[in-house]
């Protein structure tokens, strides 16, 4: 482990966050965001429903770890809705299996640490036409629709609400755009447009959120911040800038 110590903020969640890294994924957003202020740790497994998340929650969030997240982001749900197989096989989980399964998720997270916050991520709607466009000899036909990926939306805010955790409609937010069939790569996983879409509205939850500390990056401290003579001279030559927090170089100036 490297020091000083940090908050950590884990995303947990299938391949949206596995993939929150990739081509100005929120993931990267959020690292950027957060630099020397918090870690930004990945845990995302692509293809994986509520089911697979619960077989490994012990393991991805020990609770006699030394140290607990301080904030937890979730998403689970769109491989849970695809239409089931009727093999059998598939990610495909029933809505009320997959209600339960997010409670006991929420429940075991909630329990890591008086401090750990909580974030869940609604399931996101997709872009039909182009998901019917995916053929493969590897795969069979992906049955995703947007009136399954409402109901689950719809199942986990409602959860979310019940058990008093904060929880972003994703359902609702991306469809606000009017050019919000943009916001997929493929019809289901975010370009970097949905990316900047998950950002937003993450740091409105942080920022309205009565949490002490607070966990929005502005009310953060940054990681060796005072002064020093080794930082830039500035234009008078008799004194320097201190450049830590400077963030001109971001294309949106994140609030």
């Amino acid at each position: 482990m490297v020091g000083p110590a940090r908050p950590q903020i884990v995303l947990f969640g299938s391949s949206i966050v596995q993939q929150s890294f990739s081509n100005g994924g929120w993931g990267a957003i959020l690292a950027d965001i957060y630099a020397r202020k918090a870690d930004i740790i990945l845990r995302g497994y692509s293809g994986w429903n509520s089911r697979r998340a619960l077989q490994v929650l012990d393991k991805v969030f020990p609770q006699d770890a030394p140290t607990q997240p301080s904030l937890i982001i979730v998403y689970f749900g769109g491989n849970d809705s695809m239409g089931p197989h009727p093999s059998g096989l598939g990610p495909h989980v029933p809505l009320s299996e997959y209600v339960e399964n997010m409670r006991k998720i929420a429940i075991h997270l909630k329990g890591l640490s008086e401090t750990t916050r909580l974030i869940f991520l609604s399931c996101p709607p997709v872009d039909e036409e182009k998901v019917r466009g995916i053929t493969s000899n590897a795969i069979s036909t992906l049955v995703r629709t947007n009136a399954l990926c409402r109901s689950y939306s719809d199942a986990c805010i409602e959860l979310c609400k019940e058990l008093s955790i904060e929880v972003i409609d994703l359902w609702t937010a991306i469809q606000k755009r009017d050019d919000w069939l943009m916001c997929f790569t493929d019809g289901i996983h975010l370009s970097a447009e949905g990316s900047k879409v998950v950002v937003e509205e993450i740091l409105k939850v942080l920022k309205e959120a009565d949490w002490e500390p607070s966990l929005h990056w502005k009310s953060m401290p940054t990681e060796f911040s005072e002064d020093s003579p080794y930082d830039l001279v500035s234009y008078d030559g008799t004194t320097t800038l201190n450049c830590c927090d400077w963030t001109f170089h971001r294309d949106i100036q994140w609030d």
